[in-house]
């Protein structure tokens, strides 16, 4: 098993989450998005996806693109622990949870957008952390809601990791990384910094990677 990954992607650092919960072993294979006009734009990647984008999973020639559907995935062939709840209505839930972070407020947020204001549409880093911080204030908002009504204070939901969890904890680290104002979400804060002392999320954290930058 393969995983293409750059250690500050929160697509990534999703599939890592997920992996490690698994107890699966892979080989990471760093994927740089700056360095030389970035690693994810050159032919042999784009062979594997032609999105350009990183996480890429290859599961003995299964290749596969898209962080959440890799998850699932890895959900459907490897089952225990268990990522979804078994009621269907919960696991609507926890996918509407998974969404909201990682279709509606990370397509906003990530590297490619950030660089396209800053260097297409010419704006300087205040106006960039602006934008950050807005579109992370929009979502949070809903969000504190959504975790309040079904979590338990260790869990956006329920009582056990779910791909909520999985997608809340790198939207955090990225929050924090904008000095975005967390106070008003104790909710998410509580919840993320009780995942974040479990194994499989020490291990997958961004500055525990081997391609980790300062």
């Amino acid at each position: 098993m393969k995983l293409y990954s750059y250690w500050r992607s929160s697509a990534a650092y999703r599939v890592r989450i997920a992996l490690n919960l698994k107890g699966l072993e892979y080989e990471l294979i760093p994927t740089h998005l700056i360095r030389d006009g970035g690693e994810h734009r050159q032919p042999d990647y784009l062979a594997l996806n032609p999105q350009g984008l990183v996480p890429v999973l290859d599961h003995d020639g299964v290749v596969l693109s898209q962080s959440l559907a890799i998850i699932e995935y890895l959900d459907e062939v490897f089952p225990d622990p268990q990522l979804l709840p078994a009621e269907a209505s919960d696991r609507a839930k926890v996918r509407a949870i998974a969404q909201l972070i990682a279709c509606e407020m990370h397509p906003l947020n990530n590297l490619r957008v950030l660089q396209y204001l800053r260097q297409e549409l010419h704006q300087d880093k205040d106006a960039v952390d602006d934008w950050y911080q807005h579109w992370i204030a929009v979502g949070f908002d809903a969000l504190e809601k959504l975790v309040s009504e079904h979590g338990n204070g260790r869990h956006c939901f329920g009582d056990n990791v779910t791909l909520a969890d999985i997608c809340l904890v790198p939207q955090v680290f990225n929050a924090r990384r904008f000095e975005c104002d967390l106070t008003p979400y104790p909710e998410l804060v509580r919840v993320a910094e009780s995942l974040e002392k479990q194994e499989a999320f020490i291990k997958a954290a961004p500055q525990n990677q081997p391609d980790a930058e300062d």
